[in-house]
This record gives structure tokens, C-alpha cells and sequence, in this order.
């Protein structure tokens, strides 16, 4: 029997779940959004940082990751925090898309699955 655990669990979804040995992270957007596409990956980024260790995990074991772009224009912009921001050794697998995201304010949504 595995044991599934549920983080920020809020009416429609949680922020992580946690199961068999995996974490996997809901897309995680910018709280403050009047700004550049490299702050609001900034503030992604250490969204996602903080629910890996909430989940008992970090950014060394991120298997993969989907960035979700509202413009590829800005994916110069976006891969200029990425890369100081990514393990050295230990990159994930990993996709970037254009796609409409939920708000119009959002400008990069990133989700991630990890060990635990």
C-alpha cells in the first residue's frame, strides 16, 4: 500500500503531491505579476523550492519540468534565470511551450516532477 501525501490542498487541487517515492508539483505561477518575465520566474522558481522542501525533496532531484511561456519571445529572458537557478549537475529533463495560461498577467508557469 503506498502512502500518498497531499500539500496546500485547497478546493480544486494541491500545490504537491507526494507518492510512492515522487513529488509532483501543480504549475506554479508568479504571486506578484506587475512585473518582467525574469522576476515572475524568479518568484516561480522559489515557489518551487519551497514545495520541494515541503514535500522532503529539492531541486537536485527534479526529474522533469514543463514551462509553460504566455510569449516565446521571452524565452531568452525566462532561461537567463533558469540556468543560474538549476542544479549543475543535475538537470532535469525539460519542455518549453507557448500557451495561453490561466490570467493574462501570467507570464511563465513551470511544473515539476522530483523525487522525494
Amino acid at each position: 500500500m503506498s502512502s500518498i501525501t497531499r500539500i496546500e490542498s485547497g478546493k480544486r487541487m494541491s500545490q504537491a503531491v507526494a507518492a510512492n517515492g515522487f513529488v509532483f508539483l501543480a504549475g506554479q505561477v508568479a504571486n506578484h505579476t506587475a512585473c518582467s518575465v525574469e522576476e515572475q520566474t524568479r518568484q516561480v522558481l522559489d515557489e518551487i523550492d519551497r514545495l520541494l522542501k515541503a514535500a522532503g525533496s529539492s531541486k537536485d532531484k527534479i526529474l522533469s519540468a514543463t514551462i509553460y511561456l504566455a510569449d516565446m519571445a521571452d524565452f531568452a529572458a525566462m532561461n537567463s534565470v533558469w540556468d543560474v537557478w538549476v542544479h549543475s549537475e543535475a538537470k532535469p529533463a525539460r519542455a518549453t511551450v507557448e500557451a495561453r495560461l490561466a490570467a493574462p498577467e501570467y507570464k511563465v508557469e513551470i511544473q515539476i516532477v522530483a523525487l522525494a
